[in-house]
């Protein structure tokens, strides 16, 4: 007779952001038992359980994950600092914390570590510079002599699985597009509150970023398939140890695109202009107008800056190289989830309109 597989219990850290929310979702509805942590957990969504402690107060932890036990971890979140040396040690001592608060729990099977395409483009002090890999980004592709602490993050996965006996990956998404609220790498959300202000005081709705960007092909990973990659990496043995990127599947360019996201506010488009034009300084008066227009509306955030991250954006669309990423490791393994990139926007846009977040 064979026995019932044993319960999956899952610890997604960094519950409340774009990748952590998403995640929970989708471990929840395949019937995971899922526990959250944040430094202000939410029961969200439904059946999640909360935890709130603070990753680089090991004490808190220690409380807070008290009498639990979970298989897998996903590590879904991080800070962000003033310079690289601090953005490492911060954001290490994260990652060694929580590893070493589940460790006597015991039971811990995975941990699924998520970064991003920085590990080839460098960190934000030299981001974009020096002698990068050819796109598309391949991930056999090794780390750049730069200090990065996306590099550092997995160091202390790597050494902690080697001590303690459990398999990792580690997911390297591009721009992610999905549903969130005050998270500080939210391309989708920024670009619908811009279009949204745009229509209302009679802007053009301009491109932002770089020649390059506009004229070459690029991707985008949507949340939801994320998600999904991620649970299929944690629950497929051959997946074990390796890392992945993970983009939707299909290829565009953003001068086809944004004429398609203007459409679908109802404003115009601008003629590019062949150059950088930052939202961080077509944005920097906006504070005013979008109060006027949550109440004009009745909107549930006042707050534009609980919304948008203009300056990561910019960091985006401002790249002056061509950027996209293979994702071949995953599909010779057998992960064949593909999501069309306008639909993850329209399908992002549908749900702002819904949650009252745009009008």
């Amino acid at each position: 007779m064979t026995s019932p597989p044993s319960p999956r219990r899952a610890l997604v850290v960094g519950s409340t952001g774009l990748v952590g929310n998403n995640l929970a979702d989708r471990l929840l509805a395949d019937g995971w038992s899922v526990a959250g942590l944040a430094r202000k957990a939410v029961a969200r969504p439904t059946g999640l359980r909360p935890v709130t402690a603070d990753l680089l107060r090991p004490d808190t932890l220690g409380a807070a994950l008290a009498g639990e036990s979970f298989t897998h971890v996903f590590f879904c979140t991080w800070t962000r600092c003033d310079t690289e040396a601090e953005n490492i040690r911060v954001n290490a001592a994260m990652v060694r914390n929580l590893l070493d608060a589940v460790r006597p729990l015991g039971g811990l099977r995975h941990v699924a570590l998520v970064t991003g395409l920085k590990h080839y483009l460098g960190p934000f002090e030299s981001y974009g510079k020096g002698n990068l890999p050819d796109t598309p980004f391949r991930e056999e592709q090794g780390r750049l002599p730069v200090e990065n602490f996306y590099y550092a993050q997995e160091d202390e996965v790597f050494a902690a699985a080697a001590r303690d006996g459990f398999t990792w990956t580690v997911h390297r998404p591009h721009t992610i597009i999905g549903f969130t609220v005050g998270n500080a790498m939210n391309m989708g959300v920024t670009l619908a509150a811009y279009a949204s202000l745009c229509k209302h005081v009679g802007r053009p709705f301009l491109f932002p970023g770089s020649p390059q960007q506009w004229n070459g092909m690029t991707d985008v990973t949507d949340a939801r398939l994320l998600a999904r990659h991620l649970e299929w990496a944690a629950t497929t043995p051959a997946a074990a140890d390796r890392a992945f990127n993970v983009v939707n599947g299909d290829l565009f360019r953003w001068r086809w695109l944004w004429p398609r996201l203007a459409a679908y506010f109802g404003v115009a488009a601008a003629e590019y202009p062949a150059h950088p034009t930052p939202l961080v300084a077509q944005m920097a008066g906006d504070t005013g107008p979008w109060a006027d227009l949550a109440r004009k509306h009745g909107l549930a955030e006042p707050d534009l800056g609980r919304l948008t991250s203009a300056w990561h954006t910019d960091a985006d669309l401002g790249r002056p190289m061509e950027v996209m990423a293979d994702m071949s490791r995953s599909r010779r393994l057998g992960f064949s989830v593909y999501q069309t990139s306008l639909d993850s926007f329209t399908d992002l846009f549908g749900r702002l309109r819904r949650e009252r977040l745009i009008p």
